[in-house]
């Protein structure tokens, strides 16, 4: 059976830093930036592979700042 393997892209200079992806991502795979972007604002960033293509970060990130593409493995 293929298993559903997601990925990440974040605008950073689109992303203000509230953090509600943080939350919402059942796998913790987001974390916050230590640095900033034009704006001054931490952004989020991809910390751990395991990306389970739910788009739930997507879907609640009032910015529009997270895309999730989904790939399907036979892992």
């Amino acid at each position: 059976m293929a298993k559903v393997k997601g990925t990440l892209v974040i605008d950073i200079e689109r992303c203000k830093g509230c953090e509600i992806c943080i939350g919402a991502c059942p796998a913790s795979v987001l974390s916050m930036s230590k640095l900033v972007n034009k704006k001054g604002y931490r952004y989020a960033v991809e910390v751990t592979e395991g990306c389970t293509g739910c788009v739930n970060c997507a879907i609640v990130c009032p910015d529009g700042a997270i895309s999730v593409y989904r790939v399907k493995t036979n892992e």
